[in-house]
């Protein structure tokens, strides 16, 4: 069978040298991407996609390794080496490589030193030395020039991940700046230098700090251990272990690089804008010479042994207790890989998937999911549940073993293999609108091993599958060969406290530049005309009838379709409309049970949700348009007709309960709850609840009497899609109760007030863990001036947005605080509310003390940089100018600026006006706007790890408990 199916996959591939182009290249028949693949001499892969909705390309260059190669008694190296190529080369991030080669070759040296050492005052001494040695090489370093490369040809989103399997290198840039990016790329992939070691180094420790209070880190980390206990996937962690972390190796770094980083180890996939036949051109100037590397093949690993009993293993930590079951299928290049992706959404899909309808509507237990990982050498699918109050975990297990029991019996319903079929198509179809997706994907193939041909027909197979297929595939392959990670709450004995080294700040040369970023900013590129939003034209000011208003665009690309009734209140004005929403999707009608309700709109492949924020409410609806007139008519019929059902309230209430205990136990939960009572006080957005007791009392049948009372209040029709506005006029007077709409005024809003800061003071909440969360908040009073919109967005791309920004540089570049830290002067977003500024950082609990000092230095003597701040300049006017709104963003802009209290995008009037602007114009601004200024510190953290006495020296500290920044 797989022979015959892979003769017709084969089939469809042809060789083409078609349309004229001069260079050979694969393609696939019948590709909606219509993907070219070419292969340059030296073997480099070239994976290119033509989309022209904006002037900009996605690109990704995938190094086929990860930390599945990293050396055993170094692991994590290959993350190291992630975060290194972002130094520089012997052109560029050095004022003089020769002069600082000895020096590098010594720190290299003295690491292999460091890492035989156990005395701890023999490795005090050594590392002591390193840090002297480090500041002479430093003296040649130039930080950050790869960020300003790509700052000054417009880049956004410079980032790179490493995973198990691979390495990837991300930039998204303007359409006019290929040749600039091939050229600084090429000279990174070949010409890698590491400097910087040692406070690269502590920045990526503070990342695996970070990972510490990440249970589902642990979760992962311990099932892969059982599924692959003699495999890298499981004896050995991306992060890498705490002791090699502090005991790294340049010297397998390098060996590392020289064997991996190599064209026919490497995929440069993209996405976008531009010409193919052009950009394989400029691929080959650049990458062309790059030698190809004598073996690159991937290690073999004995096969990992079958369970043949279930098996089970613990973790513990600070979150909320939960359960995963993991089993193991063959590598993502199989065939089997198909077979596993519908299963995975046959059981959890979101909406209609058995773990969706049996265990989440029914409640059975606060939260349950599926996730299908496919890797190069193996995947696994992976069950999750989080117990409901009084549930154990082992019933949490038997919940989620049950629905696989169904899908081996056939006991589901005919409709649900079709119906995800179809999802899936429609999840394609949208995919290929993104530029990023689609190069994820080619990522994805080249990594794996999949070919194009395979990737192309994944449809088609899919809906080749039976019931009956997929029924014998699950006796098969889920038997007692599973894995179970229980997750336990309490504290966790193996994390280890590691106290800060002695680090001392490197220069950060600011105004230092290289003759290659010289080149770079000389270069003449053919411009990008800018397009800005215009609303009188781009967007179509309708009604459906005389009282209901539209904002209408037009989808001309496909048949996908969203649509939203807006209402301008939200829980400021009543805060039961949020929970009715979360109810009725617990609700049939009086004709429908709401199972069915859930597997007729994924039988249509449209969905739906209630959104209540702040100050408005939307009912949203999204999917094939071909199906909207079924979708709208299906909504209101439930909005409508929803049936009360108080035994499902009452549970829903006491899940409600559960998920707010469980909030508690997260980190990053904390934070978000003490950040927002830092800026507005006990009444706030996060805080704002009705208490269990009082939803516990309140009547259901009252909360949804509200959703279906809603078209008596004025609202907006916001729609795109591929109907005319005629037709859709139709389609909503037709299908539902529209005409009768009200005119009723909606209910007012009592608006969350942002305090002023008018005196230093503390904000001090609990959670521990190695790291605190630290914002310094400042707001004055002042309202939004549109006039400031140029200076404000200049100063937050100098000050604290990339990591070319002052922030970055000094906190994380220069001194190793922090792995996280940014600064952002944010702009209100309604006429009625104020600006603000904060600092932002997660650090290591020794270190706060001096984050603070050294956000103080910056913040009141702003380091002076006209090269900086020229480069901040260039890269927002080359952003701005291939920037493009489009589709329901435009409805977006629309709304956004009526909040403002404007009619224009702003983005326009940045563009002309930041050309103008000088150095002078931003630290003004600065110094009016963050300078000498008292701040609102707001830290969550373990006050026994902080130093409080020098903490007390920049304020009062007002000490809040868990439960005052939760409210409950």
């Amino acid at each position: 069978m797989k022979r015959i199916i892979y003769f017709f996959l084969a089939s469809l591939l042809l060789t083409a040298c078609g349309s004229g182009s001069k260079y050979d290249y694969e393609e696939v028949e019948g590709d909606m991407s219509q993907t070219r693949i070419y292969t340059l001499k030296n073997g480099l892969k070239i994976y290119l996609s033509v989309n022209k909705e904006e002037p900009r390309i996605q690109t990704y260059i995938a190094v086929r390794t990860g930390s599945k190669n990293d050396p055993a008694e170094t692991t994590g190296l290959a993350h190291y080496l992630e975060h290194l190529m972002f130094k520089g080369t012997d052109k560029y991030g050095v004022t003089d490589p020769v002069a600082e080669a000895p020096y590098l070759e010594d720190i290299e040296k003295r690491y292999e030193a460091y890492r035989q050492l156990t005395d701890p005052e023999a490795r005090r001494k050594a590392y002591h030395e390193i840090d002297s040695v480090s500041q002479l090489a430093a003296q040649y370093n130039i930080p950050n020039e790869y960020d300003k490369l790509m700052a000054t040809i417009g880049s956004e989103g410079s980032n790179a991940y490493t995973s198990n399997d691979v390495t990837c290198y991300v930039e998204d840039i303007p359409s006019n700046e290929i040749d600039n990016w091939a050229k600084i790329q090429a000279d990174r992939f070949m010409n890698m230098t590491i400097r910087g070691f040692h406070t690269e180094l502590e920045a990526v420790y503070e990342e695996y700090n970070i990972s510490l209070t990440d249970d589902g880190d642990k979760l992962y980390t311990a099932m892969m251990a059982k599924l692959f206990p003699t495999h890298p996937y499981g004896t050995q962690t991306t992060i890498g272990t705490q002791e090699h972390l502090k005991n790294p190796s340049i010297t397998n770094i390098k060996n590392y690089f020289k064997k991996w980083y190599v064209p026919n180890n490497v995929a440069i996939c993209m996405s976008g804008d531009f010409d193919p036949d052009e950009v394989v051109a400029t691929i080959e100037k650049y990458f062309g010479e790059w030698q190809p590397g004598d073996d690159v093949a991937q290690p073999v690993y004995e096969e990992q042994p079958e369970l043949t009993a279930p098996v089970d293993t613990t973790v513990i930590g600070l979150e909320a207790e939960n359960l995963w079951l993991g089993w193991k299928f063959e590598k993502a290049s199989s065939l089997q890989a198909d077979t596993m992706q519908v299963i995975q959404q046959m059981l959890s899909n979101g909406t209609a998937g058995l773990l969706d309808l049996d265990i989440n509507q029914q409640m059975k237990m606060l939260g349950s999911w599926g996730a299908a990982l496919p890797m190069q050498d193996y995947s696994l699918l992976i069950l999750g549940g989080t117990p409901k109050e009084g549930q154990t975990l082992e019933e949490v297990r038997s919940l989620l073993l049950a629905e696989i029991d169904k899908l081996k019996t056939g006991d589901y319903s005919d409709d649900l293999l079709p119906s995800v079929v179809n999802n899936l198509k429609l999840a394609y179809y949208n995919a290929l609108e993104s530029n990023q997706a689609r190069a994820r994907m080619y990522v994805n193939a080249f990594v794996n091993g999949t070919p194009w041909e395979q990737e192309v027909g994944a449809i088609d197979r899919l809906s080749g599958m039976t019931k009956e297929q997929i029924t014998a595939f699950v006796k098969q392959h889920f038997t007692d060969n599973y894995v179970t990670v229980f997750k336990k709450q309490g504290v966790d004995p193996t994390i280890k406290k590691i106290d800060k080294p002695a680090i001392t700040p490197i220069p950060t040369n600011r105004d230092y530049v290289s003759q290659f970023v010289k080149d770079v900013q000389n270069t003449k590129v053919e411009p990008i005309a800018p397009r800005f939003v215009d609303f009188k034209k781009d967007l179509v000011f309708g009604s459906v009838n005389a009282n209901l208003p539209t904002l209408y665009v037009q989808n001309k690309e496909n048949g996908r379709f969203q649509m939203a009734f807006r209402y301008e209140f939200g829980n400021e004005a009543d805060l039961r409309y949020g929970y009715a929403a979360q109810y009725l999707d617990y609700l049939g009608t009086d004709s429908l049970s709401a199972e069915q309700i859930k597997q007729q709109f994924y039988k249509l492949a449209c969905s739906y949700s209630i959104n209540v924020g702040s100050r408005n409410l939307t009912v949203t609806l999204n999917g094939l348009s071909e199906n909207m007139p079924q979708a709208v008519a299906l909504l209101e019929h439930l909005m409508q007709h929803a049936k009360v059902d108080k035994e499902a309230y009452d549970m829903f209430v006491s899940m409600e309960a559960k998920a707010r205990m469980d909030a508690k136990a997260d980190q990053r939960t904390n934070f978000d709850m003490l950040a927002s009572y830092g800026i507005y006080g006990s009444y706030n957005p996060r805080r704002h609840n009705i208490d269990i007791e009082t939803l516990a009392k309140t009547d259901p049948s009252e909360l949804l009497g509200l959703l279906k009372d809603l078209t008596q209040y004025k609202h907006t029709v916001l729609y795109y899609g591929p109907m005319t506005e005629s037709e859709l006029a139709e389609a909503l007077t037709s299908y539902t109760s529209l005409p009768n709409v009200s005119t009723k005024d909606v209910p007012e809003n009592k608006h969350f007030v942002m305090q002023p800061t008018t005196n230093n003071e503390i904000l001090l909440a609990p959670y521990d863990a190695q790291n605190i969360y630290m914002r310094m908040y400042y707001n004055e009073g002042l309202s939004w001036n549109p006039e400031e919109a140029p200076v404000q967005a200049l100063f937050n791309e100098f000050f604290g947005g990339g990591m070319n920004s002052v922030v970055f540089q000094e906190l994380r570049e220069a001194r190793g605080l922090a792995y996280n830290a940014y600064a952002y002067y944010q702009q209100a977003s309604y006429k009625d509310q104020q600006d603000m500024f904060f600092t932002h950082i997660i650090t290591q609990n020794d270190k706060m003390n001096d984050c603070i000092t050294e956000f103080h230095h910056i913040l009141d003597s702003v380091p002076q940089s006209e090269g900086a701040l020229n480069i901040a300049k260039e890269s927002m006017i080359k952003r701005l100018a291939s920037m493009r709104t489009t589709k329901f963003a435009i409805i977006n802009a629309w709304l956004a600026a009526k909040e403002m209290g404007i009619d224009y995008d702003v983005n326009e009037r940045i563009y002309e006006a930041v050309p103008n602007l000088t150095l002078a114009d931003v630290l003004k601004f600065a110094d009016e706007r963050i300078a000498r200024k008292p701040y609102r510190y707001v830290i969550l953290g373990n006050e026994k790890a902080l130093d409080m006495t020098a903490l007390e020296q920049y304020g009062p500290v007002k000490r809040l408990t868990t439960e005052e920044i939760f409210g409950y």
